[in-house]
């Protein structure tokens, strides 16, 4: 009885190791995942890689969507236990982070052309891609800037002209306070964010956040001192919200809720705005930033420029086979290919058409071709190895200048301070470990 006890253990022992290496696909297929944060981006991501399964049979790639906050927690820890996602969008707020560490492959030299990516991406695009050794690791994926939105039906009622490339903050403000004084409604949201807000009206002033070696803040400058003071200075108007109301609201729920008229949204969101709110089609539109009347140096016009880029594990177990789908995701066919889904304005260049033209499925035009005449005067993001410490110590300072419980000038400087101190801090940890 014992024996035939035994004999049933271990059948169903085997069962069991069968049926779970049974679990995984069983195709003859290599299978890789591709993680990415944005499910709206979910069709165009799955597009280039069915593409590239076309090309290549033996390979299927399966997009997988995490929200924003988990998408950084989980890669974390999957890059702990070098359990990290095939394929992978990097941001430039974490790229830094994880490229100094040897976490991601090194895609330099991918296209054995030294010359590939500065014949097809812009310096900003490459930039992004670039760890603190100037070596890059991720290929760039899309570009984007900074446009304002405005409420075409608002601007009638109050009898303004609607924006264009002749407008100044002081036209900015007139309108707003005519849109206010006529409707009864907010004019410009002038939230504090530092991509979709100040950052841009420093460099339109001719400061910058960053020095251009990114050693160190740009707040004791005078003109980034002045341009944050004028956008600070925004709320003092009946027509602008305080940061209490963006506390509950965003700017683009309060816009198309009709409660204000104009705020600054990066392309990235335009075609999904014509799709969530039809009820709106025709009555907004898109223009080029507002330049600074009286810059202290430049001609006033900038938009802070970002990007992603396609990455991978340096130590990733199908790292051969996942630099071949990055080469391919770097070539003209899937850049064209991801634009034409209208998420995001591909990296490559000379392939933007392909995101103009989806919005063609539309009714109304909107102005897209203003995001591409931008790139003529964009900015890079600021960005260091030390940002993801000052970051939120330079919001929360902000807000507190916002309230009036720090003055501008001692605020001001207490932001340049945090941005000296983790900077000094995070190169003397890298050069420690050198």
């Amino acid at each position: 009885m014992k024996k035939t006890s035994r004999m049933i253990a271990l059948l169903l022992a085997l069962t069991l190791l069968f049926a779970l290496s049974g679990c995984g696909p069983s195709d003859g297929k290599k299978h890789l995942t591709f993680q990415i944060w944005d499910v709206f981006q979910r069709d165009a991501m799955q597009a280039i890689c069915d593409a590239y399964t076309e090309k290549n049979p033996d390979v299927v790639i399966e997009v997988q969507v995490t929200s924003w906050n988990e998408y950084w927690t989980k890669l974390e820890a999957s890059a702990e236990s070098n359990t990290m996602p095939d394929i992978y969008w990097m941001h430039t707020n974490e790229l830094l982070k994880y490229a100094d560490f040897g976490m991601l492959a090194d895609v330099t030299d991918l296209y054995g052309d030294p010359n590939y990516y500065t014949d097809h991406f812009s310096e900003i695009s490459i930039n992004n891609t670039l760890g603190s050794n100037g070596r890059m690791y991720g290929v760039p994926k899309d570009k984007d800037n900074l446009v304002l939105v405005y409420n075409k039906t608002m601007f009638d009622q109050a009898g303004v002209a609607y924006p264009d490339e002749n407008w100044t903050w002081d036209d900015l403000c007139n309108a707003s306070q005519q849109i206010y004084d006529t409707t009864g409604k907010y004019g410009y949201l002038a939230y504090c964010d530092d991509q979709s807000g100040y950052w841009n009206f420093v460099y339109q002033k001719g400061g910058c956040i960053l020095t251009e070696d990114k050693t160190k803040g740009g707040f004791d400058q005078q003109a980034t001192i002045d341009a944050m003071k004028f956008y600070i200075g925004l709320q003092k108007n009946d027509w602008c919200p305080d940061q209490n109301y963006f506390g509950e609201t965003t700017p683009d729920s309060a816009f198309f809720s009709r409660q204000g008229a104009i705020f600054l949204n990066g392309n990235w969101n335009l075609f999904q705005s014509m799709q969530n709110y039809p009820d709106m089609m025709g009555e907004w539109d898109v223009a080029v930033l507002p330049r600074c009347p009286d810059p202290a140096s430049g001609d006033g016009r900038a938009t802070i420029s970002n990007g992603l880029c396609y990455s991978t594990a340096a130590r990733g177990k199908n790292l051969e086979i996942v630099l071949d789908v990055l080469k391919f995701f770097g070539t003209e066919e899937a850049q064209r290919i991801a634009g034409s889904y209208g998420a995001a304005i591909p990296a490559y260049e000379g392939t933007e058409d392909s995101w103009v033209s989806a919005f063609d499925q539309f009714e109304y035009d909107l102005n897209v071709e203003c995001v591409l005449d931008q790139f003529e005067y964009a900015v890079q993001s600021p960005n260091n190895a030390a940002r993801p410490k000052w970051k939120s110590q330079v919001n929360d300072e902000l807000l507190k200048i916002y309230s009036g419980s720090v003055d501008a000038d001692t605020g001001l400087a207490n932001v340049q301070k945090y941005i000296n101190t983790a900077t000094d801090d995070s190169i003397a940890r890298a050069n420690k470990n050198k």
